[in-house]
């Protein structure tokens, strides 16, 4: 069973994860609306990826005799300077994503919840990688952002990218 501390954290990190998907769609739909869709596509994978993750901390609460509350969500920036500058975004992003997840797992540990550390330990794993993605990309968009064929060719890869989020409670 779940402390009404823990519950409230991860129902908080539910509506994150909800509102981390949103935010992403917006990015892609910006991103449709200047011709970039490959840029779209993988913004659109990492939504789903997000939603994944909101499901599974979802059914973890329920799972551990919780209650899911969900909050709302606020709207996400639609606009952004230009590519470098919406990749920078989704960096910071992911850093507070991961910032959130450490803050849940540290207080699991101050309160000796170790299923609750188990799940976050997934999640810390996951955001390594999420956020070596992200600037991985950022990297290549500032390399490229002055040469249209360098941003069509980074364009037509980042296109090719499916979606990977495993259903939700599943590991790998």
């Amino acid at each position: 069973m779940l402390s009404k501390t823990i519950e409230k954290a991860l129902n908080d990190q539910i509506t994150f994860e909800f509102y981390s998907e949103y935010l992403y769609l917006a990015m892609a739909a910006y991103c449709d609306s200047i011709d970039l869709g490959g840029f779209a596509n993988w913004l659109v994978a990492q939504a789903e990826e997000e939603h994944s993750h909101a499901l599974r901390l979802f059914k973890y609460v329920q799972d551990r005799e919780g209650r899911v509350i969900l909050g709302a969500l606020e709207q996400p920036q639609s606009d952004f300077e230009d590519i470098v500058a919406l990749f920078e975004q989704v960096l910071h992003h992911e850093r507070k994503v991961t910032a959130r997840i450490t803050e849940i797992y540290e207080l699991a540990v101050k309160e000796k919840d170790y299923p609750t550390q188990i799940e976050m330990e997934w999640f810390i794993k996951e955001q390594v990688e999420e956020e070596k993605s992200a600037s991985d990309i950022l990297k290549q968009v500032k390399w490229v952002k002055d040469n249209p064929m360098g941003l069509l060719m980074l364009d037509q890869q980042l296109a090719q990218r499916q979606p990977s989020a495993l259903p939700a409670g599943e590991n790998e």
